[in-house]
């Protein structure tokens, strides 16, 4: 709605306009208020059914010229051109969403049922660490600090655990996904879900501003793909393969399947360290081109 350059807001002009409301704000909002709408009917469902469970998700809307990227959870979308790559979104975890995780802990310390402690330590703390002075970070903090260890800093932490072994309440390595309404901590009755946002960080990219050539292609796939390789690696990858197979018409399926392969023990050399991924993966290859040639009213 409201696409086709007319008025965003009949009614409210003026407000609109000292706002400085733009079309693409309301893609924006569409797309946030489409993750919470699904989130809550995934909960419906799963509830009438009496099952359990919850994903990520990772959108990209191509509309008049512009590219959306919606990212809830940990996958992850990046543009790969002929000499650049560039990320079009940011993985959601305990520990980058840490002050609004220990935040709403904070304000809501029920949600903790006095099984946890919200503040952040270097390591799990002991009896033996009693009244010894340690560093620590708050909800209000971004730096670290010093604080005298009491007896409820050593209850298990709200976010535990360093990179990919990061969880919350023990459980969780996002932050952010659909579902898991019913998600409880092991042997406790604390839920998952108030901690859990179904909202996306939206990534806008205007095509129009850019030379798209007939490589440029963007890259979609789950946290098992980028737990061995870089942005860096998966573009080498792109800007190796597609120049030489131009006339295959299938290329973009077999480029995603080999990325699948090469983090599986297929081509060791383009791991780091030669790791592999047993994960689920997805990759979804997209080619931009005829999307950045089209004219932008179509």
């Amino acid at each position: 709605m409201h696409l086709s350059g007319h008025c965003v807001c009949p009614s409210d002009p003026q407000f609109v306009e000292e706002k400085g409301i733009r079309t693409e704000d309301l893609v924006i909002g569409a797309l946030e208020s489409a993750f919470q709408e699904c989130d809550e009917m995934i909960g419906r469902e799963l509830e009438a059914s009496g099952q359990v469970g919850g994903c990520t998700a990772l959108v990209a809307v191509s509309l008049q010229g512009k590219l959306y990227v919606a990212n809830a959870g940990d996958s992850r979308a990046i543009l790969v051109q002929r000499d650049e790559v560039r990320p079009l979104s940011s993985e959601f975890t305990p520990e980058t969403e840490r002050q609004r995780i220990q935040q709403l802990a904070f304000v809501y310390p029920e949600l903790l049922a006095g099984e946890f402690t919200r503040l952040e330590f270097p390591r799990r703390l002991k009896g033996d660490d009693l009244g010894q002075k340690v560093l620590f970070r708050d909800h209000h903090m971004s730096g670290w600090s010093y604080k005298c260890v009491e007896k409820s800093d050593l209850k298990y932490p709200l976010i535990h655990g360093q990179g990919r072994q990061a969880r919350l309440l023990g459980t969780l390595a996002v932050s952010r996904g659909l579902g898991d309404h019913q998600l409880r901590v092991l042997d406790t009755n604390i839920q998952l879900k108030p901690f859990l946002l179904s909202v996306p960080q939206v990534t806008v990219l205007d095509l129009d501003q850019l030379e798209l050539q007939e490589e440029d292609v963007i890259v979609m796939a789950t946290d098992g793909l980028w737990d061995v390789l870089s942005n860096e690696q998966v573009a080498r990858i792109v800007q190796s393969f597609l120049p030489g197979n131009r006339e295959d018409p299938h290329r973009f399926s077999e480029l995603a399947r080999m990325l699948i392969h090469s983090t599986q023990g297929k081509d060791n050399s383009l791991t780091a360290e030669g790791q592999v991924s047993y994960d689920d993966i997805s990759v979804f290859v997209i080619p931009l081109n005829s999307q950045g040639q089209r004219n932008s009213r179509h």
